[in-house]
């Protein structure tokens, strides 16, 4: 595969994960086939059991999508008509909309501009006598400041959902991203750090009541067969989805390490040429590890779009996460937010910029990515160093080792 300086760069390239674990998958999925189980077949509760392990959750309860997972946890605590949840406008929809199907409202609570997580601050200033949750989203890979928003939670004795969608294996303060509330919600699109070959999702949660009304609200509420005990969904991880997802899971500390170095490397390829001064770095909080699902700039003073149409002519991929903030959707328009409502949350989306960052990205491309940037701002290259002495702009992030990111461990156990 050519990655000179004038071939592409997508934003993702799926097929790169792909190719090394071919057979791996093909075998996985050939098996499914041969066994005729297609739904809930024992690869199901393998992935369950291996996810659990993983995160350190008690419980872990697949199902359809990371949609359907926040439905899901809002059905377990029987959200509904009249009913308030606090949770980010800078998201994706699905965090909103799954509030509003249970004919509940969305809060929307402005974020913080250094991490783009929800304020709890703000969410504190938001509770009132109709909040029944708070629904905090680990966005772009980093969780959210959940000791500080457990505190607000606690005060009100408000559970916590946490949309970690983006960051399976992130952690705060050494737990893991969905075991720091009263559920965890994740999604394995393909375009996750965990991607499957379609759809796909899952709860995590220490609460034995939780996980029990889950499994049964994932399954029309149905046990025995035919017998109804709640009205649930039809909302169940297919078992090829689970058997791809089984190959690709011991692997997924890897990518996230080559994540990081890929991160740093973008942090010193800027430095080289005075764009940190010019451009937003994302960056990581103080008591978080940031998995990078997205890399994230700001670009001021409204060239954000002209600098995307500048990577775009050079074949560079970008996308822009999220150019309308939910409280200006048009379909939550009845909740009567004006423009101004959430200053920083409209900032940011008049400003961030995703590059690439999947772990199989060169640092031939990602030097391609800085010099595209750096034409545009017309910024020359400056000499690299550090307070520790020189660096090259190839060199693996601090305390974190080049991974051989295609061998799995030997243990996914989380402490």
């Amino acid at each position: 595969m050519d990655h000179s300086a004038s071939a592409p760069v997508p934003l993702l390239d799926v097929k790169r994960q792909y190719g090394p674990l071919r057979e791996k998958l093909l075998a996985a999925v050939t098996h499914v086939c041969d066994s005729g189980r297609y739904i809930f077949g024992p690869e199901c509760e393998e992935f369950e059991r291996a996810v659990a392990v993983y995160t350190g959750a008690r419980h872990a309860i697949a199902c359809a999508s990371g949609s359907d997972a926040l439905l899901l946890a809002l059905m377990a605590l029987d959200i509904g008509e009249g009913d308030e949840v606090i949770c980010p406008s800078y998201t994706f929809f699905a965090t909103a909309s799954a509030i509003w199907r249970l004919g509940a409202e969305p809060v929307f609570c402005d974020i913080e501009p250094a991490t783009f997580n929800i304020n709890p601050t703000k969410i504190a200033q938001l509770v009132s006598p109709k909040t029944k949750a708070i629904i905090p989203v680990h966005l772009f890979g980093q969780c959210a400041a959940m000791d500080e928003i457990g505190r607000v939670a606690a005060k009100h004795q408000l559970p916590i959902i946490e949309d970690a969608c983006q960051a399976i294996g992130a952690t705060y303060a050494g737990r893991s991203a969905g075991t720091l509330g009263d559920m965890g919600c994740f999604s394995f699109y393909p375009t996750k750090n965990l991607g499957g070959m379609g759809d796909g999702g899952l709860l995590t949660t220490d609460r034995d009541d939780l996980a029990a009304k889950l499994r049964l609200l994932r399954g029309h509420g149905m046990e025995p067969r035919y017998y109804h005990q709640l009205v649930g969904i039809n909302s169940r991880l297919d078992t090829l989805q689970a058997a791809v997802l089984n190959v690709k899971l011991p692997y997924l500390d890897g990518w996230a390490r080559q994540r990081q170095v890929n991160a740093q490397r973008y942090h010193m390829l800027f430095a080289e040429y005075g764009l940190d001064k010019t451009i937003t770095l994302p960056e990581t909080a103080r008591a978080a590890t940031h998995v990078w699902n997205q890399y994230t700039i700001r670009v001021p003073d409204g060239q954000r779009n002209k600098l995307r149409e500048h990577l775009t002519a050079a074949k560079i991929g970008t996308e822009i996460y999220y150019p309308v903030p939910l409280h200006e959707q048009k379909c939550f328009a009845s909740l009567g937010y004006q423009l101004g409502s959430l200053p920083e949350t409209e900032m940011a989306a008049r400003e961030t910029l995703a590059l690439p960052i999947f772990p199989e990205l060169t640092a031939e491309e990602q030097r391609t990515v800085v010099t595209a940037i750096a034409g545009f701002f017309g910024a020359a290259r400056k000499k690299s160093s550090t307070a520790n002495g020189a660096v090259t702009s190839d060199a693996p992030a601090s305390g974190v080792p080049r991974p051989k990111f295609l061998e799995p461990k030997g243990s996914q156990v989380r402490r």
